[in-house]
C-alpha cells in the first residue's frame, strides 16, 4: 500500500498540473513586465532575447491575471502605454487575450500570443487589428506572448 499512495499522488499532481505563461523578447530593446491580479507583483526587466515566465495560476480575488508590459521601468505607475497579456485559468482550460491601455508600447513591432492548440493572436504592427481576440486552450499548455523586432 505504501507504494501505491505515492504513485497516486504523483499521478494526481501530473493530471492537475498547469502550463506556463511565457513572455519572450525577440526584439533588440528591453521592456518591463508586472504580473497583476489582486495585487501587483515585482517588476521584471525583460532584456533582448530574454524571457519572463510564471506558472499559470488563478488569482483568489480577481480570478484572472494580467501581465502588463511597458517600455519604461516605472511605466505601470506613470501612465505609459501598456501591453496587457491576460489569462484566466478555468479548470481544464485557460482563456487568454491581448490588449493595450494608454496607447500601444510596441507600435511597429509584431506581437503575438500563441499556444500549441489554441488560436493565435497576432498584432502585425503592434496595434490592435480589431475584432475579438479572446482564445482558449488546454490549461496544461504553455501560452506565449512574443514581441519581435521591427522589420
Amino acid at each position: 500500500m505504501r507504494v501505491i499512495v505515492p504513485y497516486l499522488l504523483a499521478l494526481a499532481t501530473s493530471v492537475s498540473a498547469a502550463g506556463t505563461a511565457v513572455v519572450l523578447n525577440n526584439s533588440t530593446a528591453s521592456f518591463y513586465a508586472w504580473s497583476v491580479g489582486g495585487s501587483i507583483g515585482p517588476r521584471q526587466k525583460v532584456v533582448s532575447g530574454g524571457i519572463y515566465w510564471e506558472p499559470l495560476h488563478r488569482d483568489e480575488k480577481t480570478g484572472g491575471i494580467a501581465i502588463k508590459m511597458t517600455r519604461g521601468s516605472d511605466g505601470l505607475f506613470n501612465g505609459e502605454p501598456q501591453q496587457v497579456f491576460s489569462y484566466n485559468l478555468d479548470g481544464a482550460q485557460v482563456w487568454y487575450d491581448l490588449s493595450s491601455v494608454f496607447g500601444a508600447p510596441f507600435v511597429g513591432y509584431r506581437v503575438e500570443v500563441t499556444s500549441d492548440t489554441g488560436g493565435p493572436i497576432s498584432w502585425p504592427a503592434g496595434t490592435h487589428p480589431g475584432g475579438s481576440q479572446v482564445k482558449v486552450t488546454s490549461s496544461v499548455e504553455n501560452v506565449w506572448f512574443t514581441v519581435y523586432d521591427k522589420e
